[in-house]
């Protein structure tokens, strides 16, 4: 095995393409994680650089449409306590992150559909003259909301698809619909965003084989960012007592997603780091080159409850700001000072 992954790797790092199978086979090899993870750090230095953009990530509500089983932000967990920012003090947060730096903003929230595209779009257009890049991740809506959003000033947009196994999606997604969440993707593609998406590793049924179609699929759809995270079990909800994700299988995925989208932004997740200390730092010397501090204010941290333990919760924004940018000079590696668009180009000499 080791020798076929060794040549996998080359292969990988050459190309860029795997099949199926040969995905399969280095998520699968655990004695190959280290090289895996060099290779593709290896990578990352050429493609994108030695830059992590930071991006400041406003949670500005918790409630959500949607029941999906692993999420605590879902519609019938009465245990949360719900929120919902008002429109000025998501643009007054937004002003913050600019003073601490930030040249990006994510606004995420559950699927609160409060926040019709009107209301979404008044919230871009204030913002947009903050002359900060805006990704949204707010769920799904019509290709026509979506078009209106990009036009108010949206750049991105989060929608992660968290397995495009159809089964597994409709088992964990009650009344949601893959080929609804395809549509969502591809839209976005084809009105100009740069799209995000991603994989949650560890749902109970999904095989190597699923993650493997997962990564696959985001080479088809040019994913321009990719988010990828272990399940954590949260007790209120019907994954509560699941075993979590593998982190060791999520960082062979990232760093098999930085061999196959060699340009593509990747982050740091807040839950790597939940789930095992300085996990962040593992995964940013692991292919990946993004990292999303929350610049949410105060008890709403601890109110957005993705998963249990989350980290940060008692920090302020300005404490998440220093805290990483020392931590990203420790590794030799710096802020970068640009708003982290992708950049469509050749290895770096």
């Amino acid at each position: 095995m080791a020798g076929q992954s060794e040549e996998l790797i080359i292969k990988a790092r050459e190309t860029h393409g795997l099949t199926r199978q040969e995905i399969v086979t280095l998520l699968g090899d655990a004695s190959a994680e280290e090289q895996l993870a060099r290779a593709a750090d290896a990578v990352r230095h050429e493609f994108v650089g030695d830059g992590v953009h930071l991006r400041g990530l406003i949670e500005f509500s918790n409630i959500c449409r949607q029941d999906c089983c692993y999420c605590g932000l879902r519609r019938e967990n009465g245990r949360i306590e719900r929120y919902r920012l008002t429109e000025d003090e998501i643009v007054e947060l937004a002003r913050k992150a600019k003073g601490y730096g930030y040249r990006t903003v994510v606004l995420q929230s559950g699927e609160d559909m409060h926040f019709s595209a009107p209301v979404m779009c008044r919230i871009l257009r204030r913002i947009r003259q903050l002359d900060i890049a805006i990704t949204l991740s707010i769920g799904e809506r019509s290709r026509e909301e979506y078009k209106a959003f990009r036009e108010a000033g949206a750049d991105r947009y989060l929608l992660r698809i968290e397995t495009t196994d159809a089964a597994l999606y409709h088992r964990y997604d009650p009344g949601m619909s893959h080929e609804n969440r395809l549509r969502c993707l591809w839209d976005l593609r084809e009105l100009g965003y740069e799209v995000g998406t991603g994989t949650l590793v560890g749902l109970p049924g999904q095989s190597l084989a699923s993650l493997a179609d997962d990564v696959l699929f985001y080479q088809e759809l040019d994913a321009d960012m990719i988010g990828i995270g272990p399940l954590i079990p949260n007790g209120d909800t019907p994954l509560g007592k699941a075993q979590p994700g593998d982190f060791h299988l999520t960082r062979r995925m990232v760093s098999i997603l930085r061999l196959l989208l060699p340009e593509a932004n990747i982050p740091a997740t807040t839950a790597m780091e939940t789930m095992v200390p300085r996990g962040r730092e593992v995964i940013l010397s692991s292919g990946a080159n993004v990292v999303m501090p929350n610049v949410t204010e105060g008890d709403y941290r601890r109110k957005y409850a993705l998963y249990p333990g989350k980290i940060c919760v008692a920090d302020t924004p300005a404490d998440c700001r220093q805290c990483m940018q020392g931590r990203i000079a420790a590794m030799g590696r710096f802020v970068a000072r640009d708003k982290g668009f992708r950049h469509h180009r050749e290895a770096k000499i």
